[in-house]
């Protein structure tokens, strides 16, 4: 078997996302390969995308980068599996929330390079943000390899690994938050009179407007917010009681406790 680019190592949503953007973006899918549990599994993505799936140790030996894609508590047995096929010259990026580079450097051959990321869940839409780290032995060159694949599926920013898992919080977390916003504005829709399908589409399409304007103004999220709040106005009464029911002190509080699960992930608890 030739030597291919890229492996990813459990293809569940996240890692379906990566091959999807890979491909749009023109990969070939002769230089991809994936891994996956069950049979069935392997046979759907090669009929989907026209790829080789191969086991573990194979996408070890063959590819020259391996994306790991599986959950946390997954993360050391596959590492066991991989580290006896690995070389040191591969690049293994990592996808697992709250899993430090230093993990993977223990275990596997001195000098292999590790990039951390912490995508989230719009990657599915193209939409998503990847965040990324450099583990001790990966370079620049590591770094844009690994930005080549994050961003066909959305945004990336490098950030140094220590904020890693306050950047969990707030973008790995962070879509949760916004649907979780949703769900009860949806909810007081309903109390108020609307229809659910009329409230849910009312909250969407502001939300949407909302973020493109964020994104493409340039303008401060206050500025953006007094825009809307006239002078004894609708808003303003809105804003006093979400202030009144500490909604801001609720939400530093939710994605403290987020960045320190984070935390406890890299610790195995």
């Amino acid at each position: 078997m030739t030597q291919r680019h890229v492996a990813v190592l459990g293809t569940g949503k996240i890692g379906e996302a990566l091959l999807s953007g890979m491909i749009r973006a023109g990969w070939a899918p002769a230089d991809l390969l994936v891994t996956a549990r069950r049979p069935e599994r392997a046979e759907e993505l090669r009929a989907r995308y026209g790829i080789e799936c191969v086991s573990n140790a194979e996408a070890a030996k063959t590819a020259d980068t391996l994306i790991l894609a599986v959950k946390p508590q997954d993360m050391s047995a596959l590492i066991d599996e991989l580290a006896p096929h690995l070389p040191a010259d591969r690049l293994v990026i990592s996808a697992a929330a709250g899993i430090p580079t230093t993990f993977f450097e223990e275990r596997l051959a001195e000098g292999t390079p590790v990039v951390r990321v912490m995508p989230n869940t719009p990657v599915l839409v193209d939409e998503g943000m990847s965040v990324i780290s450099a583990g001790r032995h990966a370079d620049e060159t590591h770094l844009a390899r690994t930005e080549a694949i994050f961003q066909p599926v959305g945004k990336t920013l490098r950030v140094p690994e220590k904020q890693q898992d306050a950047a969990t919080a707030l973008s790995g977390s962070g879509p949760a938050y916004f649907y979780y916003l949703v769900e009860a504005m949806t909810d007081a829709g309903i109390l108020l009179g609307l229809p659910r399908a009329q409230a849910h589409d009312l909250i969407v399409q502001s939300a949407i407007g909302a973020a493109v304007m964020l994104r493409d103004s340039g303008e401060h999220p206050v500025k953006l917010r007094e825009a809307v709040t006239s002078p004894a106005g609708t808003t303003i009464n809105a804003i006093r009681e979400l202030e009144n029911h500490g909604v801001r002190a609720a939400l530093l509080a939710a994605l403290e406790a987020a960045r320190d699960r984070s935390r406890e992930l890299a610790s195995g608890t």
